[in-house]
């Protein structure tokens, strides 16, 4: 009898191995479905992070400052030139994610206390697949990390920025600060500065001026546009 049954044994074994294989196929392709792309791992940004502590330590920053941290938008951005009448503190890295600014909310934004926060990223976000939903969840996770510490500044999120070599996305970034439009305007302490509608000519498409031969960072012209109008929200909201 045992030896009659060895090709049926056989074959349940091979067939619970292959049904196993499967649900471990189905499993990875179902997760980006309900989930969404994997968070990038946070720890790339080890290196630039430290940096900064370095940079703290050589040049003591501005108390209570006026915050720019976010992706390479602010990393290039000549805050300190181009708002010299602020206290200013950027800590833009580039390519981040905004999950990759919690994962270093102790870092790059408790340490300051800043009084007023710039807020610019998603833009990664959305062009590595993250849904508009998820995009809002995580900056009103930022928010959460901020209060939970006991700080209370003004925070203000920059909208996501159309480009040319992201056209292909730009409504699901157009959703997204929807989204973060509407959840600012709920909160007295949030605000949303549409820099996006003055990057657009009448056609809807960006004016490429504004962009450096990338066609996705900005030029000096388009960080020009950018400058002249948030100023005017900076000093609305700014106290010494």
């Amino acid at each position: 009898m045992t030896v009659k049954n060895q090709p049926r044994w056989k074959f349940v074994a091979i067939a619970a191995l292959i049904l196993g294989l499967l649900a471990v196929v189905a499993g990875a392709l179902i997760y980006p479905r309900l989930n969404g792309p994997r968070p990038p791992d946070p720890h790339r940004f080890d290196a630039k992070i430290a940096s900064f502590g370095e940079i703290d330590r050589a040049t003591p920053p501005p108390a209570n400052p006026i915050l720019f941290v976010g992706s390479s938008s602010i990393r290039l951005w000549p805050t300190d030139s181009l708002f010299s009448e602020f206290p200013i503190l950027n800590r833009g890295f580039g390519g981040s994610h905004i999950s990759d600014v919690n994962h270093f909310v102790t870092e790059v934004v408790l340490p300051y206390a800043p009084q007023i926060i710039v807020f610019y990223a998603g833009d990664n976000d959305v062009n590595d697949g993250k849904s508009p939903a998820k995009v809002l969840s995580d900056y009103r996770n930022f928010v959460s990390y901020v209060r939970d510490a006991g700080q209370r500044p003004f925070i203000l999120f920059v909208s996501i920025k159309p480009s040319p070599s992201r056209w292909s996305v730009w409504p699901q970034m157009a959703e997204a600060n929807d989204l973060i439009r509407t959840y600012s305007e709920s909160d007295s302490l949030l605000g949303y500065v549409d820099l996006a509608s003055l990057m657009l000519i009448p056609d809807g498409r960006p004016r490429s001026s504004l962009f450096v031969s990338d066609s996705l960072h900005l030029s000096d012209e388009g960080y020009r546009e950018w400058t002249d109008a948030l100023r005017p929200v900076l000093e609305s909201l700014y106290s010494e």
